[in-house]
């Protein structure tokens, strides 16, 4: 079973630190460090990789892989701050592999990332495993945007003995070897009980999904609402949008324009029969989409989203219409760390990208070597709020 971790002390004193520093890594490199407002140092890294359970996948230990063994990860996007996490991590698990078995030159263990140049581009992450699959690499890590989209292509890799790991977002594909991720059940109820917290308990709430497709917002919706309903009788979860159905919604918006049962601010609400001049929906702005939705939901108190960029979404346009919202969601991204030291942001639930890919290299060479995975490996998590952002062992899970 998947369990919250608890971050464990890794504190050095010292009296002399008063920003930023780094330690020295056994190859002579530096590695980053967080320094919190008691002038203590700690390791980024390791606490990243503690972070991981179970702890073996945090270590490189015994993976004796053949020289010019390749890798190929697979993200949801092409880059961006979680994203450029995962390939760090998993780029040190490769540099750690070949500092750990004497690898130089072309005998090497490589690793290459990619993913769609758009955020959450289903047809060309498929694409993009195809391209990757005719290379035949030793394994594949994978975050799958849409669960059900690449079945296909895990078949023809269990075909040509190419083992198949996932991370972040996963699928039920029988063969795969290793899942790895945050516990979203647990991480969105306890984002549920710190809106509870902020809402003293009562109050109308609205759900902003990034997707509807992949495993992940599925876990993270279900368990948020679910929280919210048996727990906090006097709290309701309005209503709950997609990210990508908001398109779609302006057509619904246009309709109800045009029916006269709704206007656009500074306009009167009126029936207009005549297609020549009716509201189309691609004329709808994106800010004036959000006014609908805030105007259909006018005593919402809280927000909740299961990403940065839903997160950001309701941050963006709450501040653009003044409304006194508290949001809570996943992700702390520079931009989210940002808003919640503004106060635009109550709390947020800060994953371990960084641990995901670290792990995603360690399980994926377990399965080339025959060693054996556990099924789930728990990647962590650590609630941020603006009591706790300023301590070292939290600060170093920003991303």
């Amino acid at each position: 079973m998947c369990k919250k971790w608890k971050l464990s002390a890794i504190v050095l004193s010292t009296a002399l630190l008063f920003c930023s520093c780094a330690v020295q890594s056994n190859d002579g490199e530096e590695r980053e460090t967080t320094v919190n407002k008691t002038e203590e140092k700690v390791d980024k890294e390791k606490i990243r990789l503690d972070a991981l359970n179970p702890t073996a996948y945090g270590n490189v230990e015994g993976l004796n892989l053949e020289p010019g063994t390749y890798f190929s990860l697979l993200g949801k996007a092409a880059s961006g701050d979680y994203w450029d996490n995962v390939q760090e991590g998993a780029q040190q698990a490769v540099d750690d592999i070949n500092e750990a078995l004497g690898y130089k030159g072309d005998d090497k263990v490589r690793m290459v990332y990619s993913g769609p140049s758009e955020n959450g581009n289903v047809d060309e992450q498929v694409n993009i495993l195809d391209e990757e699959l005719a290379r035949y690499p030793a394994a594949v890590a994978i975050s799958i945007i849409d669960s059900q989209s690449c079945d296909v292509q895990f078949d023809l890799a269990a075909e040509n003995g190419i083992p198949v790991v996932t991370f972040d977002s996963g699928s039920n594909y029988q063969n795969i070897m290793a899942r790895i991720s945050t516990n979203n059940t647990a991480a969105a109820e306890e984002a549920a009980v710190h809106m509870a917290e902020a809402l003293e308990n009562k109050g109308e709430v609205m759900v902003f999904v990034h997707d509807s497709r992949s495993i992940t917002a599925k876990e993270r919706e279900e368990a948020f609402v679910n929280k919210i309903k048996n727990d906090y009788p006097e709290m309701e979860v309005k209503n709950i949008y997609y990210l990508e159905d908001l398109d779609s919604l302006k057509q619904t918006m246009a309709d109800e324009i045009n029916g006269g049962t709704y206007a656009k601010a500074g306009e009167e609400a009126r029936v207009n029969e005549d297609p020549e001049t009716q509201v189309q929906a691609a004329d709808i702005t994106d800010d004036e989409l959000m006014d609908y939705i805030f105007a259909k939901n006018p005593d919402v108190k809280g927000i909740y989203g299961t990403s940065g960029n839903a997160v950001m979404t309701a941050a963006e346009q709450s501040a653009r219409l003044e409304k006194d919202v508290k949001i809570v969601g996943f992700d702390a991204t520079e931009e989210e760390v940002q808003a919640l030291q503004d106060g635009s942001i109550y709390g947020l639930v800060a994953q371990n990208p960084y641990g995901m890919g670290y792990a995603a290299i360690v399980a994926s060479a377990r399965s080339i070597l025959d060693m054996g995975n556990e099924a789930e490996i728990d990647s962590g998590y650590v609630w941020v709020d603006a009591d706790n952002i300023q301590e070292g062992e939290i600060a170093a899970m920003l991303y």
